[in-house]
């Protein structure tokens, strides 16, 4: 089982994405815990503020230190955690090296940005890894952060009904996935392919391995460089 706690200022931009298909049967198993944690209930004071002008007079306001501080301390009095995750568009760039990784993972804690960021000392001294999902910017970490959930809870075993589905998915061996079809094997004259008709094996195995790579080649040539 994999537990992870996510902090954020916007707690319901979280609630459909991590409530539906694949993420939720895995939390209905057992296989996930996910916890949403409003940074705002450890903000400061009568208001609970937890953002504030940056030093320099840039424009935007910055989440805190002290929210974040006193969120991360208390979690981590409460058990050991793997990694401290920061969603920022100029972390690593998320791929399914990565999503492998962190699947193999127990405790997890993911921070949501807002505004125009965090404090850096949270970076500097709080965080273990930065992860992007993209080179540009979105109003939060909310929705990155469900897309990392999304692609690590999927590759524990029995999230997914076939555990070896997950295996041929595109990027696993750095290739894309071949093309796939199903019922009518014609419509409108367009036919799927006689090999996957011809219910050989080898032969399909042979077909699927040629079009992954054939397809990786021409769309996404970089991959086959790795």
């Amino acid at each position: 089982m994999i537990h992870i706690d996510i902090l954020t200022v916007v707690p319901e931009l979280l609630e459909s994405p991590l409530n539906y298909s694949i993420v939720k049967r895995a939390k209905e198993r057992g296989l996930a815990e996910i916890n949403i944690i409003d940074i705002r209930e450890y903000g400061k004071g009568r208001y609970r503020q937890v953002d504030d002008y940056s030093f320099g007079g840039d424009a935007g306001m910055v989440l805190m230190i002290e929210p974040i501080y006193n969120i991360i301390s208390k979690l981590k009095g409460e058990r050991e955690y793997d990694e401290v995750i920061y969603m920022s568009p100029d972390g690593d760039l998320l791929n399914q090296g990565t999503a492998n990784m962190l699947s193999c993972k127990k405790n997890l804690i993911l921070l949501c940005g807002h505004y125009k960021g965090i404090d850096h000392r949270i970076r500097e001294h709080l965080i273990t890894r930065e992860i992007s999902i993209g080179d540009y910017v979105l109003s939060g970490g909310e929705l990155p952060a469900a897309i990392l959930c999304d692609s690590i809870i999927r590759l524990i075993p029995g999230a997914i009904s076939d555990e070896t589905s997950a295996l041929s998915d595109s990027f696993q061996d750095n290739l894309l996935a071949p093309p796939v079809y199903t019922r009518p094997s014609e419509f409108m004259g367009w036919r799927v392919p006689d090999v996957l008709l011809s219910g050989n094996p080898k032969l399909i195995q042979e077909w699927q391995e040629s079009q992954s790579l054939e397809r990786t080649k021409r769309l996404r040539p970089g991959l086959t460089d790795l």
